[in-house]
């Protein structure tokens, strides 16, 4: 097809930092407009986060767009064609050396995305924040986390049969709504189902328990606002559905592993914009 291979390390975009450390390449990108990429592979496989942004990606047959705080695995060598979206995008790319890369097993093979603000983009945000700490890096740290990683996109015990059709109108209504206050009543009236039964299938077929659920769609929604200078930590917990600012704080910190404020700063930073751009 004569698309470009690109070699570790190297991306279309402005690099703002870059760092090798425990087989992986860690790299910052900016794109400051809207873009739509030459066709490429990668000779490593990486994960990708968008932090700030938004994007589209052709990839095999499918065509996806991808909001801020969205993290996706892709393997090595498979075509795709990325669009940055009309106010530019900001990435941090994971990309893993052959250490790592036994490691990739099942349905990873295929790649896989998380944008729902889950656990793969938590550790993401961690190794982000790990990886731009100033003088010695921690490497047990970083190899944790990306040994955690791999470990979230890999194999699963097999869920036998097909989720319940009512599953799908559940989530659709929780995500919808997450900011104001659900009850368990509302939403087993939605499924048509007892709320004990809906609570018992929702973790099977999720990994999370409802109230988990809607916790880390309220975190990743203020996360979203905390990209922007101009809302207050208060007015954020309000608009995604947190009682109070105490609330916010304790969930967010449970989610995240981190406080909001320490959040906002990683995020928000808008220095060092200039870097060497990629074809």
């Amino acid at each position: 097809m004569g698309e470009a291979i690109l070699g570790g390390g190297r991306f279309y975009g402005a690099v703002r930092r870059k760092r090798a450390a425990c087989d992986g390449i860690f790299t910052e990108l900016q794109h400051p407009e809207a873009r739509r990429l030459p066709r490429h592979a990668h000779e490593l496989p990486f994960f990708c986060l968008l932090i700030e942004g938004e994007y589209g990606e052709a990839y095999g047959r499918d065509e996806r767009q991808y909001p801020p705080f969205s993290i996706t695995f892709r393997p090595a060598g498979i075509p795709h064609q990325d669009e940055v979206g009309p106010r530019g995008a900001r990435f941090f790319q994971i990309e893993l050396g052959s250490r790592w890369q036994g490691e990739i097993r099942g349905e990873a093979s295929a790649g896989c995305e998380d944008c729902r603000g889950g656990r793969l983009f938590w550790l993401g945000m961690s190794l982000f924040r790990e990886t731009r700490e100033a003088g010695v890096i921690d490497e047990l740290g970083i190899e944790s986390l990306l040994a955690e990683m791999l470990a979230s996109i890999g194999p699963s015990e097999a869920l036998r049969g097909n989720p319940p059709r009512w599953l799908g109108r559940v989530e659709d209504k929780i995500e919808g709504e997450f900011w104001r206050r659900l009850t368990l009543a509302e939403l087993s009236a939605e499924a048509g189902v007892h709320p004990v039964h809906l609570s018992r299938v929702f973790r099977r077929w999720k990994g999370d328990g409802i109230g988990e659920y809607v916790q880390r769609l309220r975190v990743r929604s203020a996360c979203e606002g905390m990209v922007s200078a101009e809302r207050g930590l208060a007015e954020l917990a309000a608009a995604s559905g947190f009682a109070d600012q105490s609330h916010f704080n304790r969930v967010f910190r449970r989610v995240a592993g981190m406080s909001p404020g320490r959040f906002r700063k990683i995020v928000s930073e808008r220095e060092a914009a200039k870097g060497a751009k990629e074809r």
